[in-house]
């Protein structure tokens, strides 16, 4: 694994990781989406490829809620000043549309009620499923190389929606993200995950039965449907469903964009949030070269279908600007 030194030696590399964590993200949602829809199950049998009607979900939409919150406090964020984003881009705006998670609206509420965070995510309906996970990427991008910051900044974010596995979900994403995007192993991007889960906690514990379902069947065509039966939760899936389940599918597929799509994106259940987070990471880990252009034309720019401000950004932008806030943080140009 790089350290930020090295990591920030190399621009250019920076960039295409940065580029492919957010347009992975992207990806996998709209793909994880569609292979979750019975439409698509009957036409295509499963999805392999980015299908024209293909769109974001919350979950990009969210992530670039937490990228602009990233650059709008220059690197910095309180959870004053994450409340303050969630006011300017989400209630100033009229609120979030269809396709948000039950503690997403649950946080918006408390927020209007003048709810601070993190009462404004511990007072809150279903705080502990993977709606912070999911939308926590960009903040693995801007601390690439340092797990540990990844992760405070992570609780920053989260607390504002969840609560207890619902933040340490994002937590691991968030560190797992800054290890890929230091070119760390598989098993060091997941080991970066596993350490930010408390040992008493829900999500530590279904982890560590996703980890020994891996080793037990380490072909994930034998793996899968241990996968599924031995985490599920019955109604709804939580943080401590999902987030295993997307570590079980990187390590299966060896970090392998194309491989990790496919089964991903063909999960089911929380398809959405699985393959986005298996795709970003495994475009932090590889860059944006191994997404076809095609696919990131198609998604470089969110529907809106959630958060109305989320198509008048572009995530290779925002990509960049991020590379650009991690070097001018550091003190050091970017150009």
């Amino acid at each position: 694994m790089l350290d930020r030194k090295e990591i920030l030696s190399n621009r250019f590399r920076y960039m295409s990781k940065a580029r492919g964590c957010l347009a992975g993200l992207g990806v996998g949602d709209a793909m994880g989406d569609l292979g979750r829809s019975q439409e698509y199950r009957s036409r295509y049998g499963i999805v392999t490829n980015m299908y024209p009607d293909a769109r974001s979900t919350d979950d990009t939409e969210f992530g670039i809620l937490t990228a602009r919150c990233l650059i709008d406090s220059k690197g910095a964020p309180t959870t004053a000043d994450v409340c303050a984003a969630w006011k300017k881009y989400i209630l100033d705006r009229g609120g979030a549309k269809k396709r948000a998670g039950r503690p997403l609206y649950g946080a918006i509420e408390n927020i209007g009620r003048g709810l601070m965070p993190p009462e404004s995510g511990r007072y809150n309906v279903m705080n502990t499923d993977d709606g912070a996970a999911m939308r926590i990427s960009p903040i693995g991008i801007f601390r690439a190389g340092d797990p540990e910051g990844a992760a405070a900044l992570a609780a920053v974010d989260a607390c504002i929606s969840h609560d207890r596995d619902g933040i340490y979900a994002a937590q691991a994403i968030a560190a797992s993200v800054a290890v890929a995007m230091a070119d760390g192993s598989v098993d060091e991007i997941i080991a970066a995950g596993r350490e930010r889960m408390p040992v008493d906690s829900w999500i530590a514990r279904t982890m560590d039965i996703a980890m020994e379902i891996c080793t037990a069947k380490p072909d994930i065509e034998i793996a899968f449907e241990d996968l599924h039966t031995k985490l599920w939760t019955p109604e709804h899936a939580t943080a401590a469903e999902a987030i295993p389940q997307v570590y079980a599918i990187f390590r299966l597929t060896g970090g392998d964009f194309r491989r990790g799509l496919l089964w991903s994106a063909n999960f089911g259940r929380d398809a959405d949030t699985i393959s986005g987070l298996v795709c970003s990471l495994a475009g932090a880990l590889h860059g944006v070269e191994v997404i076809p252009d095609t696919w990131i034309e198609r998604i470089r720019r969110a529907s809106g279908v959630c958060l109305d401000f989320s198509s008048d950004e572009d995530l290779i932008d925002l990509a960049d600007e991020l590379v650009e806030l991690s070097y001018s943080t550091e003190g050091t140009s970017a150009s």
